[in-house]
C-alpha cells in the first residue's frame, strides 16, 4: 500500500485502521466504564481515591442541576480549574446533560478569560476560587449567568477542611472576590441529587468540546471537536500504546500520571478518556511545576505511562529526589506538546529504563496525529509514524504533494481526529482545510522514504514554550496598548529549559519607559508563559520594503 508507506512501521498488532463508530458518543464511553468498572478507582488525588461508581454519581448528579438551571442543549459550559477530581466530574456531567465542554486554562488574566468566554457564549463556569477574582473582573462583559465554585479540598472529606484551610488562609492562594449568586460545588451536588435528569441522545457529530487555540491573527479560536473527534483519538492512542500496555501484568490496573493540566487537549483524551476506556486509574497531579510535589505524590504510586512535555521530563529527570520514586512499572513514556530534546531522552531512559516515544499532534486534531513506536529503544528525533485511521503529507506552497520528493513543506493531516472546524470562524477554517480535507498545520516538516516525518521549522511566527503556542501578534496588540511604546515585535528565541522563550523588542515613544513598566504591564494582561523573558529596546526595526516586521532578523540577532 503505497499511499501509506509507514504502516510497515507498526508494530504486531497495531491495526491499520480503527472503527471510531464503536460509540455514539463520549457519554456511552464514560458510561460502559461506570458500569464496568464501577469499584475500582478513577482518580487518586493528595491520598484520597475516586472510584468510577463515586464519578458517575456525582456526575449524574452536577448533570440534573445544570439541566436545572434551564441550560438549552448545545449550551456552552466553561471549566476553569486545575487538576482536581471536580474536573472529570464536571466534564462527564456536562456532556451527559448535553452541553459543550470550554476548556479554560485556570491561569488566564481576565483579558484572556474574558475573549474566551464571550467568544463561546458560554452561560455557565465551574471554576475553583483561586481564580474567582479573574472572573469577578469580567464577568459582567460576558454571557454567563451561572457560577459553580469549587474549592481544592471539595472531595477530600475532613481532610479536604485542613486543605482548604490551609490554601486560602496559609498559602494566601485565594485572592478576594466577589461573586454574587455562586453556587458551591458540593451545594450543586447536593441540589442535583434530587432533581430530575433527562438523558439526552447523542449523536457522533454532535459538538463534544471546544478547544482554544491561538490564531494567527492573534485571537484565541475554539477548535470544534465533535464526540466523534476525541473517541476516534482515544482508540487510536489506545492500539498505538498495546504493545507496551500489553505488558501490564494481568490482574494489575493501568495506571497513569497526569501531570498535564486537564485543559489541554493532550491530557484530556490521552490521560482523561484513554484511561476511562481502558477502566485505569489516574493520578491528577495539580501543579506539575511544584517537582518536588510531584516526586512525592508519584511515590506513593506504581504506574504504567506517563505523558508529558520535554521541560517536565527534565526538571524530573535532573531533581534530586527523582530516585524516591519507583520507576521500574513504566512502560510508556509519551512526550507530546513540544519538541522532545535529545539530552533529556537520553537522560530519561538511563534514568528510568523507558524510552520517551515522541508523538506529535494539536488542539485541531484531537490531539494525537502521529507517534514514534512504543516498541522503539532508541530516541529517533522524529515525531515519528500517523497512527491507525490516519493520513499525512507535506504539501508545497501551492498545495502539491510532495511527501515522496523528501523535501519540506507543510504538514497536513487527515483522519476521524480531525476538527469540524473553528467555532463560528468560516474564513478562518476555510484557510487551514484543503478540499480533500486535509487540515494544514502550518508546521513545516519532511517525510523520509520509511513514512517518518520530522518538524523542521514553522511557517506561522508562534513561539512555542513549554508546549503551549503563544502567537506574536497577540503579545504585539497588547504591549502596542502601553502609552510608552511606539512599536514592538515578538519572535521566539531558544531556551534551555522551555525550548522557545519570547523576546520583546520595542521602540519607546517615551524615553522614560523602563523595562519594569513593560514587565509589570505584560504580567496583569498575560498569561505566564506569554510573558517575555527577554526585553529588549531598539531605535527601530528591521523591515521589509512594504514595512512588514523581519522576525527573523530580530531572532538572529541575540
Amino acid at each position: 500500500m503505497t499511499d501509506r508507506p509507514w504502516l510497515a512501521a507498526y508494530p504486531q498488532g497495531v491495526p491499520a485502521d480503527i472503527d471510531p463508530t464503536q460509540y455514539q458518543s463520549l457519554v456511552q464511553l464514560m458510561e460502559q466504564a461506570f458500569r464496568d468498572y464501577a469499584d475500582r478507582t478513577a482518580y487518586s488525588f493528595m491520598g484520597k481515591d475516586i472510584s468510577f461508581g463515586e464519578t458517575d454519581a456525582l456526575s449524574r448528579r452536577l448533570a440534573a442541576y445544570l439541566q436545572g438551571l434551564g441550560l438549552a442543549r448545545g449550551d456552552r459550559v466553561a471549566l476553569m480549574m486545575p487538576n482536581v477530581p471536580q474536573y472529570p466530574v464536571a466534564v462527564a456531567a456536562v456532556l451527559r446533560a448535553g452541553f459543550v465542554v470550554v476548556n479554560v486554562n485556570p491561569l488566564y488574566t481576565p483579558r484572556e478569560l474574558e475573549h474566551q468566554l464571550k467568544d463561546s457564549g458560554a452561560k455557565a463556569i465551574v471554576i475553583i476560587e483561586n481564580f474567582a477574582a479573574t472572573l469577578q473582573a469580567c464577568i459582567a462583559n460576558t454571557a454567563v449567568k451561572h457560577v459553580v465554585l469549587c474549592a481544592m479540598g471539595d472531595r477530600l472529606g475532613l481532610k479536604g477542611l485542613l486543605v482548604n484551610y490551609v490554601v486560602r488562609s496559609v498559602k494566601k492562594l485565594v485572592p478576594p472576590y466577589q461573586l454574587p449568586g455562586a453556587v458551591r460545588f458540593n451545594d450543586a451536588l447536593a441540589k442535583g441529587a434530587s432533581a430530575a435528569f433527562s438523558q439526552p441522545e447523542l449523536m457522533p457529530d454532535d459538538i463534544a468540546l471546544l478547544q482554544y487555540t491561538g490564531g494567527t491573527t492573534g485571537v484565541s479560536k475554539g477548535a470544534v471537536l465533535l464526540h466523534r473527534n476525541v473517541i476516534a483519538n482515544v482508540l487510536q492512542s489506545e492500539a498505538w500504546n498495546a504493545p507496551a500496555t500489553s505488558k501490564i501484568p494481568a490482574g494489575e490496573q493501568p495506571t497513569a500520571v497526569c501531570a498535564l493540566p486537564l485543559y489541554h487537549i493532550f491530557a484530556f483524551t490521552v490521560n482523561m478518556m484513554l484511561s476511562m476506556r481502558t477502566g485505569g486509574k489516574t493520578i491528577l497531579i495539580p501543579n506539575p511545576r511544584d517537582l518536588a510535589a510531584v516526586l512525592k505524590e508519584l511515590s506513593g504510586h506504581r504506574f504504567h505511562s506517563f505523558p508529558a512535555v520535554n521541560t517536565l521530563f527534565n526538571g524530573l529527570a535532573h531533581h534530586p529526589q527523582f530516585n524516591t520514586v519507583d520507576w521500574s512499572h513504566l512502560k510508556v513514556s509519551v512526550g507530546g506538546g513540544m519538541a522532545v530534546q535529545a539530552a533529556v531522552a537520553k537522560l530519561w531512559l538511563e534514568k528510568t529504563g523507558c524510552p520517551i516515544c515522541e508523538g506529535y499532534g494539536l488542539s485541531e486534531t484531537s490531539p494525537s496525529a502521529s507517534c514514534n513506536p512504543v516498541t522503539a529503544k532508541e530516541f529517533s528525533g522524529s515525531i515519528g509514524v500517523p497512527i491507525p485511521s490516519t493520513y499525512m503529507r507535506i504539501l508545497d506552497d501551492d498545495g502539491h504533494d510532495i511527501s515522496a520528493t523528501g523535501q519540506p513543506g507543510e504538514i497536513a493531516i487527515k483522519g476521524p481526529q480531525v476538527m469540524a472546524g473553528y467555532w463560528q470562524r468560516p474564513d478562518e477554517t476555510a484557510k487551514v482545510m484543503t478540499e480533500d480535507g486535509y487540515f494544514k498545520t502550518g508546521d513545516i516538516g519532511t517525510m523520509d522514504e520509511r513514512g517518518y516525518f520530522k518538524v523542521v521549522d514553522r511557517k506561522k511566527d508562534m513561539v512555542l514554550v513549554s508546549g503551549f503556542n503563544v502567537y506574536p501578534n497577540e503579545v504585539e496588540d497588547v504591549v502596542a496598548l502601553m502609552p510608552g511604546v511606539l512599536e514592538c515585535a515578538v519572535v521566539g528565541v531558544p531556551d534551555d529549559r522551555t525550548g522557545e522563550a519570547v523576546k520583546l523588542v520595542i521602540v519607546k515613544k517615551d524615553p522614560a519607559l523602563t523595562e519594569a513598566q513593560v514587565r509589570e504591564f505584560c504580567k496583569a494582561n498575560l498569561t505566564g508563559y506569554k510573558q517575555p523573558k527577554v526585553v529588549e529596546f531598539r531605535t527601530e526595526l528591521p523591515k521589509t520594503p512594504v514595512g512588514k516586521i523581519l522576525r527573523r532578523e530580530l531572532r538572529d540577532k541575540k
